[in-house]
């Protein structure tokens, strides 16, 4: 089984190798599905349509591997992109082709995830990194001078990590103007967590699937809403597809 439904998406069930092999034959754009994507998924269209354009979604929540457990339809590996992106670097520190270009979090934050990154694989693998203005998503000019320095770095693979669902929604938008970028990752708050501006939980946490605990009890002003309440309609929503009720929005719109 290559791919299993959970509620309106499709996942890929790869192991994280495999998403590396299948990265390096062909590029791509890789999302990483969570509870609080699958629920933005259920009532927001260019959100639902950004995902329908990537290439591959990969797991990134321990609760969505015991919800597709429960559906009957296990798969092999859960790929956060917090464990995605150190992965992907760490295998690809010898490929010389392989050129990142970090785009995301407050100022300073990404150039100091890139001095990380490169003092840890001894070279440099970022080739640059940047932190666009709050909103910049909305500023034509802007994120054409985005492109711009994208492009002029030679980077091979793009990195952003501005949140979900404005990251998606902008790598759909602009992908065709990169030059150079093959593969485009998805990734959150992970430039952070590079930084060591924030920490992430422990991995046990991450492994019995209360990372998101931690991740409350770190930003509570502005995380409490996503997961004490927007997050749990999603529990119904897995129950009414097991039972066979649930009704995928935008398909008859």
């Amino acid at each position: 089984m290559k791919t299993v439904n959970l509620l309106n998406i499709v996942i890929d069930n790869f192991t994280i190798l495999e998403l590396f092999e299948k990265l390096d034959d062909e590029g791509g754009v890789v999302f990483t599905p969570n509870v609080d994507h699958l629920i933005k998924l259920q009532y927001d269209r260019d959100f639902y349509e950004a995902y329908n354009t990537s290439s591959y979604r990969v797991c990134d929540s321990q609760i969505l591997m015991y919800a597709l457990k429960f559906l009957g339809t296990p798969i092999k590996e859960k790929i956060s992109g917090s464990d995605l992106f150190p992965a992907f670097y760490m295998y690809h520190k010898d490929h010389e082709e392989i050129k990142i270009f970090l785009l995301g979090a407050a100022v300073g934050i990404a150039k100091k995830a890139q001095e990380k990154i490169n003092q840890k694989i001894g070279r440099e693998i970022v080739v640059e990194a940047l932190s666009p203005s709050f909103g910049f998503e909305k500023n034509e000019a802007e994120c054409e001078a985005i492109i711009e320095a994208i492009n002029q770095s030679g980077a091979t693979v793009l990195a952003i990590g501005v949140g979900a669902p404005k990251q998606e929604k902008w790598l759909v938008k602009y992908r065709s103007k990169f030059t150079h970028v093959k593969v485009f990752l998805a990734v959150g708050a992970t430039i952070d967590f590079e930084a060591g501006c924030k920490a992430r939980s422990p991995k046990w946490m991450s492994e019995v699937g209360i990372e998101w605990a931690y991740r409350l009890l770190s930003e509570p002003r502005r995380l409490w809403r996503r997961y004490l309440i927007e997050g749990l309609p999603f529990f119904r929503l897995i129950v009414e597809q097991k039972l066979g009720f649930y009704k995928m929005p935008f398909v008859d719109s």
